[in-house]
């Protein structure tokens, strides 16, 4: 009993079964002796899960010690199980892939946002009005220049880090992964300018973030898989071009699959960036005419 709390403190157990003397003589003699589970909950799905296997496997054994006999159920069907894509079950393999979704989509939106509200900020916004340079020229170079950073990175990162130093195995083409990142990049980017042109400062920004980049990352599949969530949600995050560039990475790095199977992804991801474009840009554009 001395070693139950140094142990769950330490980290060394998940789960410490407490089983009382005496306690076959008590369950054979009719009374209700109690047991006890301590459970680390700081590995929360461990221990959900764990805790229903633990209270099973206990009551299945006591049940056959109070019965005398333990039975044995021969199933008239064999199953054979085989996991595909990741034959291992190893969450290095999902959660590479998934970490590098998730960065590309922050990462693109912050410095974005950040470029055109530095650039109030710094008072170099008007030294680019007074220049012979369209809203629209301005706000491209934001979008391309970032966007371009940031897809390189991208690129190193899947061959470097999830191929090189994780050992993934990539089943599909990384160049239409790396072209349909780019696309979602055309709409993180747009949606980065549409923000920086609603928050006037870098702290409005970085709240306004928070109320954006949450939903966009824990919505999107890339966390907690659509299915799971209400049918309402899923409607809803059909809007956000991280649902669909999290479909067609899973299909395309995971399963192999070519253009033919996720040219619906790029299209949707293609529209929803059209729109935030041009949202952008009119709000682009009403917020010089106010600073004129």
């Amino acid at each position: 009993m001395d070693e139950i709390d140094p142990g769950l403190d330490a980290g060394e157990y998940t789960f410490v079964l407490d089983i009382p003397p005496d306690f076959q003589k008590d369950v054979l003699a009719g009374k209700h002796p109690a047991l006890q589970v301590n459970i680390d909950a700081t590995r929360m799905t461990q221990a959900f899960i764990g805790a229903n296997y633990i209270q099973n496997i206990v009551t299945g054994e006591i049940a056959e010690v109070v019965q005398r006999h333990r039975t044995g159920t021969v199933l008239p069907i064999t199953l054979a199980i085989r996991v595909k894509f990741n034959p291992n079950l190893s969450g290095v393999w999902f959660g590479g892939v998934m970490e590098i979704i998730s960065q590309v989509t922050m990462l693109s939106i912050i410095l974005t946002g950040a470029a055109l509200i530095r650039e109030r900020e710094h008072g170099t916004l008007e030294h680019l009005m007074v220049m012979p340079l369209a809203p629209f020229e301005i706000m491209a170079a934001k979008v391309w220049a970032n966007g371009f950073v940031v897809l390189i990175c991208t690129g190193l990162s899947l061959r470097f880090v999830v191929q090189g130093a994780l050992g993934v195995p990539i089943a599909g083409s990384a160049p239409l992964f790396l072209f349909g990142a780019m696309l979602h990049l055309f709409s993180t980017t747009s949606m980065g300018i549409l923000m920086a042109t609603v928050a006037r400062s870098m702290p409005q920004f970085g709240l306004l973030m928070i109320l954006v980049i949450l939903p966009l990352q824990m919505l999107s599949g890339g966390i907690t898989p659509r299915e799971s969530m209400p049918e309402i949600v899923q409607t809803i995050m059909l809007a956000a071009p991280t649902t669909h560039f999290t479909s067609l990475a899973q299909a395309i790095l995971y399963r192999g699959a070519g253009f033919d199977v996720v040219w619906p992804q790029f299209a949707a991801i293609i529209g929803i960036g059209a729109v935030f474009f041009a949202g952008a840009l009119l709000r682009f554009r009403a917020s010089l005419a106010a600073e004129r």
